[in-house]
């Protein structure tokens, strides 16, 4: 969207995009730590191993691990606020505080249900609008409407993620939307999250901030309906993880047709 607009830096651009690895690393080596220590992961644990819960590293290591990741987010925050404005610190900031917040303690954003909001917020604007701002040191509202579909396509993975893990969040006292409102609705969260970002960019076009050709990622909605097809099914437990995979390459081939349409429409 920046270099549509002619206002593509690369070095900004990279510190964007390394800081929030970073800050996604980061959190989830935090995720790790925290979830075995509040007993969330245990030997019946449906998804992928956890490294501290199966012994493959010492809790006090994984937590130096993620605080160094997030050490080195904040040293790419600095650079870009000085090429931009103070206030960016202020954002750095708070992600790297919500990437410790999400799973420490039980009055964590995951543990009171509250994951889902903030996944859509910084994996949406937050990540697309900053990595708008640090290059063309401005912010127009459509790109914060753009931001809106990575963060919601994020949180339909999301949403798979909590049902697979429902029955152990539940015993771990881990409130996720799932275990608050029950299976059925995070089925129709995956649909709504999902199909409601890929629409986005027809909203985009029919409002007349972006281009007919950015639409192509609405085809990405094919794979997203065979998937919600089998979440409706009653697909459950470990059968859920090829779906997250999915769901996963749907952000991807999304991403990828959105800027292709976007820069060339």
């Amino acid at each position: 969207m920046a270099a549509r607009d002619g206002a593509f830096h690369l070095l900004a651009c990279a510190a964007a995009l390394f800081g929030a690895v970073f800050i996604q690393i980061g959190t989830n080596f935090f995720n790790d730590y925290a979830d075995a220590k509040q007993g969330a992961d245990t030997e019946d644990r449906k998804g992928p191993t956890r490294a501290v819960a199966s012994g493959l590293i010492s809790s006090r290591q994984m937590l130096v691990t993620s605080c160094f990741m997030f050490a080195l987010s904040a040293l790419c925050c600095v650079y870009m606020v000085m090429r931009t404005d103070w206030r960016l610190a202020l954002l750095g900031a708070a992600s790297i505080a919500c990437g410790f917040w999400y799973t420490a303690g039980r009055y964590s954003l995951a543990y009171l249900g509250l994951g889902d909001l903030f996944v859509i917020f910084f994996f949406g604007p937050v990540a697309v609008g900053g990595t708008y701002f640090v290059q063309a040191v401005a912010l127009p509202d459509y790109v914060l409407i753009a931001g809106l579909a990575p963060g919601l396509i994020a949180t339909g993975l999301l949403a798979i993620n909590n049902l697979r893990d429902i029955d152990e969040d539940r015993l771990a006292h881990k409130h996720t939307l799932a275990v608050r409102l029950g299976a059925s609705f995070a089925r129709l969260e995956y649909l709504l999250c999902v199909a409601g970002g890929i629409a986005i960019p027809l909203i985009l076009a029919g409002l007349g901030k972006g281009p007919w050709l950015a639409c192509v990622a609405l085809l990405m909605l094919l794979p997203c309906l065979a998937i919600t097809r089998n979440l409706f099914r009653g697909t459950a437990g470990k059968a859920l993880n090829p779906l997250l995979g999915k769901t996963a390459g749907i952000l991807l081939g999304y991403g990828l047709l959105f800027c292709l349409g976007w820069y060339f429409g």
